[in-house]
């Protein structure tokens, strides 16, 4: 059964399924159809109006848009045209600066081109000048070696002249001393000769040298002494320049032992070395008929550093020869103690070895080697290294006895190191070991 209200009364009534599906076939009939195309058509204007009014509307909103637009547009533009104008003012103002800068700077490229000029002609003006100035004292230099030349010669024939007189006199005095053999005793002769050069001195050169010491050697250490030690100063009387040890030798012609130049040399060196003297010299009358000594001043400086062997009439030349061979280096001298007192007082370093005695516990043996030529060139405040080499012991200026007398003295028995730096002995490993070898078969002559 199925309940249906009527749509006039709206009251319910009740209907079986028969009458349910007649019912429903006549709604759907018809009417139905009817009622449907009338809602077909009714919703179909609905949509058309409702199309046309959404037409309307974007049409609407599309022309607000289009004018707004349009007015974003024009404002635009109206920017843009300022913008525009403002641009080229800027651009024109850029352009008058940039000119003005370039003016500017062409100005000071200008100015800077005549200070050039200016400053290159003055170079060139200051480089004529000091060309003509070093002409003029070349042509200056070239006169003067000219004259010095002509008085060069001059003095070479004063000097042959001299040398011939000298001779002359010298040759008397052999034959003095010839004759003196023969009439005193050994002795007698030894303290003649002594006494002779010791008067020559005094005679004929202490007006040359009022500063010079020249005294008998009375002072012995290590049981020896020399018999006469010169010494000489600077003008300040400070720096020592010079230094001669003095042995005098001589013997009768009777004397059964004879005695050879030879025999004297290794005690005169010793002698030497123990007085700090830098040079030795023997004059003797020994072996009388050995021309080797009779023709004048016999150097033993291969066997012997800086000693001669000399006759007795060559006893005051030998002493003005090395006085003033010494005398051409003295103002090198002067700069090398100069240095050793801003460094070490090595004239004392015996004096101060015995304060520290007790304060040394090893020591480097090594030895530097001077060259006054480049000393004299670079000065003392230069490098040590320009004017000076290291090299192994006995092969350059530190006095290896007078050092190691001193560690002996303090009975020093600490270690005791040789140290290598001779660049003559770095080629090679064997080059190495030999400067060893070397230096301690020289240092063997000393150590104790």
């Amino acid at each position: 059964m199925h309940e249906l209200i009527c749509p006039n009364c709206h009251k319910p009534f009740s209907i079986d399924e028969q009458g349910y599906a007649q019912l429903l076939e006549q709604v759907r009939g018809k009417a139905f159809d009817k009622a449907l195309a009338e809602r077909v058509a009714l919703l179909e204007e609905q949509s058309r109006q409702a199309q046309q009014l959404a037409v309307a509307q974007a049409e609407a909103t599309l022309k607000e848009q289009l004018s707004q637009r349009d007015t974003q547009l024009v404002q635009l533009q109206s920017k843009l045209d300022a913008m525009g104008e403002k641009s080229q003012a800027d651009l024109q103002l850029a352009l008058a600066n940039k000119e003005q800068t370039i003016t500017e700077l062409q100005a000071q490229l200008a100015q800077q081109e005549s200070l050039r000029d200016n400053e290159r002609l003055k170079v060139q003006a200051e480089s004529q000048k000091a060309l003509q100035a070093k002409e003029q004292a070349i042509t200056e230099l070239r006169s003067q070696v000219e004259l010095q030349s002509k008085e060069a010669q001059l003095e070479v024939k004063q000097l042959q002249e001299q040398h011939e007189l000298e001779k002359k006199i010298l040759e008397r005095e052999v034959d003095f001393y010839k004759d003196l053999k023969t009439r005193m005793s050994t002795k007698m002769l030894g303290e003649t000769l002594e006494q002779h050069c010791a008067l020559e001195f005094e005679q004929k050169l202490r007006t040359f040298y009022p500063r010079a010491y020249f005294e008998k050697d009375n002072d012995v250490v290590g049981g020896t002494k020399g018999d006469f030690i010169f010494r000489d100063y600077a003008d300040d009387g400070e720096l020592e320049y010079i230094s001669i040890m003095f042995e005098m030798k001589n013997e009768s012609d009777t004397t059964s032992t004879k005695h050879r130049n030879e025999d004297f040399l290794k005690k005169l060196d010793e002698d030497r070395r123990k007085k700090g003297c830098e040079y030795a010299v023997l004059v003797s009358l020994l072996e009388p008929d050995n021309e080797l000594y009779n023709g004048g001043i016999v150097d033993k400086s291969h066997r012997y550093e800086k000693m001669y062997v000399i006759r007795p009439q060559f006893f005051l030349p030998l002493i003005t020869l090395l006085v003033s061979t010494s005398r051409k280096s003295l103002d090198i001298r002067k700069q090398l103690f100069e240095a050793q007192q801003q460094s070490i007082d090595i004239t004392h370093f015996e004096e101060d070895i015995e304060e520290f005695k007790d304060k040394l516990f090893h020591v480097h043996f090594k030895d530097i080697k001077l060259y006054p030529e480049k000393l004299a060139e670079c000065g003392v405040l230069a490098y040590p290294l320009d004017y000076m080499a290291p090299v192994i012991p006995g092969h350059g200026d530190v006095n290896w006895p007078a050092f190691i007398a001193a560690l002996n003295d303090i009975r020093y028995n600490g270690n005791a190191v040789i140290e290598v730096e001779d660049k003559a002995f770095e080629g090679s490993r064997e080059d190495i070991l030999n400067s060893i070898r070397l230096s301690k078969r020289y240092l063997d002559n000393y150590i104790i």
